[in-house]
């Protein structure tokens, strides 16, 4: 047996009524008003015949237009709305406030008349402002959609933090994904993934998968006429500004807070997240009911996946996106069908020269020694490097943000790339391992220390339930704090060993520098 459907919500229907009642008006100023035209418009409206005639001698009395008596409202007034934004939106508080001051009429304006009156006076936007602020009202925005334009057209960026924990080198970590989405067809063009938190290393890296149409780099991608980024520092910076206006590509930076205005990778932010983070083991965002009692997610760090499956998995999910998943914007289609369907020509480069444009410039010219060529207290040589040394050659140096285990050498005179050149002191990876080791060790040391001395230094006082001055706990005896403040004091470094001019001791003054100062005497007549 099927549930009865609710009744409709009732329906506007004044400003239809004031138009068939002015049409019956006109037809009996004309003699020509008839029955049949009375049980017609009574029963649209579901009226007696006898309402329809009141209604035409109400418009008889404003000059033929039939004005119904609007129906009178409890208003806010000014110190409501005050106090409406004082408690931040929370209208029982609010009124209990005004009640208190009187402030609600006498009699007093029922509680239910005057969370209608909200309702009614204020828009959902200016409810949640008053209780989220201007962030939360910019949800009950309406925005217009950009128009489809063509392939690589438009471009849009923008890093996403996967919400799940993966395993490396035996820890947690969450990493990140930077991609490149074209708007009108909706393909990912190019993507990067790192372990961590990205930077400008990452965006180089998307650039060069998202401009190159071979291989495993998918037939999406080329050279973008425009790109929307937002202001985040590393999509700002110079490595990645002088990589793009190289391959004349137009940066659109778009303003503060204004995520719709680059909606595409925003939405595309979202569906990873919802179509593939959470089936995967680690997802940090589960609700609260599949945790454990300290609020934790039950996940061992052997049921985390690693980091190479983790790429599969995305790049697998971004094949799938592609060339699998329909769109509603793109008409039922998926992205690969519409880009096939886009006949607009695709401008590339040969890997080599992307390769020179989106990796970063050292500085001034290098030259090739016996060693090598140096570059951040490292000395880098390579095998092609034979036969040059000692000859004075310079080259100029690029590399990867944040890369400095191979470097691209390039002809300071000609700017031939001359080859790679890998850093000659390298350390192994069990040396890598027990550095990380070492560092994290020191970290966690200071770390707990910091959350000591905090601890002592945060003030408590005790709970009470009455109108009373702060009362402060763990107070120290006299002799205690006294042996505290000691000890605090033989930590404190010597001054005289900073090197500041203020705080160094002054030698003492010699008679042979210093000139003593005549006796303060009246002057005598041979003086004047």
């Amino acid at each position: 047996m099927t549930a009865a459907r609710p009744d409709p919500p009732p329906k506007d229907l004044t400003t239809l009524r004031q138009k068939a009642i002015n049409r019956l008006w006109r037809r009996q100023q004309q003699q020509q008003l008839t029955t049949t035209d009375l049980k017609a418009v009574s029963e649209v409206f579901d009226v007696t015949t006898r309402t329809v005639r009141r209604w035409i001698d109400n418009a008889s009395r404003h000059d033929g237009i039939y004005t119904p008596k609007a129906r009178t409202h409890f208003t806010l007034t000014t110190p409501m709305h005050d106090s409406l934004a004082r408690w931040c939106g929370n209208a029982a508080a609010a009124y209990r406030e005004l009640h208190r001051e009187n402030e609600l009429g006498n009699p007093p304006t029922s509680p239910a008349t005057f969370h209608r009156a909200v309702q009614r006076e204020l828009t959902p936007g200016q409810r949640t402002a008053l209780r989220l602020g201007e962030k939360g009202r910019r949800n009950h925005d309406v925005h217009r959609q950009r128009p489809q334009g063509f392939r690589n057209e438009a471009w849009e960026t923008d890093h996403v933090e996967a919400s799940v924990w993966i395993n490396i080198d035996g820890q947690r970590h969450k990493p990140s994904i930077t991609w490149f989405i074209d708007h009108a067809t909706c393909a990912i063009t190019g993507a990067a993934i790192t372990p961590h938190q990205p930077s400008t290393d990452a965006i180089l890296a998307a650039i060069r998968d998202a401009v190159l149409t071979g291989g495993h780099h998918r037939p999406f991608g080329g050279i973008p006429k425009t790109v929307r980024i937002d202001r985040g520092r590393d999509f700002l910076s110079k490595a990645v500004d002088t990589a793009l206006k190289a391959l004349g590509t137009h940066i659109t930076v778009l303003p503060p807070r204004t995520p719709h205005r680059k909606g595409t990778v925003e939405a595309l932010n979202a569906a990873v997240k919802h179509t593939l983070f959470k089936g995967m083991p680690g997802y940090t965002e589960a609700p609260t009911s599949i945790r454990d009692k300290h609020g934790r997610n039950p996940w061992k760090l052997d049921d985390l996946v690693d980091y190479e499956t983790f790429i599969t998995l995305v790049l697998n999910w971004i094949d799938w996106w592609n060339n699998d998943h329909t769109i509603a914007r793109l008409h039922r289609r998926t992205p690969a069908q519409a880009w096939t369907d886009d006949l607009t020509p695709i401008e590339t480069l040969d890997p080599e020269t992307l390769h020179t444009y989106t990796l970063q410039r050292s500085g001034p010219p290098l030259t090739i020694t016996s060693k090598g060529i140096r570059f951040n207290n490292s000395y880098y040589i390579a095998d092609w490097m034979h036969g040059h040394a000692g000859a004075g050659e310079q080259v100029h140096l690029r590399h990867q943000p944040h890369h400095y285990h191979r470097v691209e050498l390039y002809d300071a005179h000609t700017g031939t790339y001359r080859g790679p050149a890998f850093r000659s002191d390298e350390m192994t990876d069990t040396e890598a391992r027990n550095l990380d080791t070492s560092r994290r060790r020191e970290a966690n040391h200071y770390a707990t220390k910091l959350t000591h001395a905090r601890r002592n230094t945060r003030t408590r006082y005790a709970a009470t339930s009455t109108p009373t001055t702060p009362q402060r706990l763990n107070r120290l005896s006299a002799p205690q704090a006294a042996s505290e403040i000691r000890t605090h004091e033989t930590r404190q470094p010597d001054t005289t060993t900073e090197a500041r001019p203020d705080l160094l001791p002054r030698p003492r003054p010699t008679a042979g520098h210093w000139t003593t100062p005549l006796p303060d005497t009246p002057p005598t007549p041979e003086d004047t």
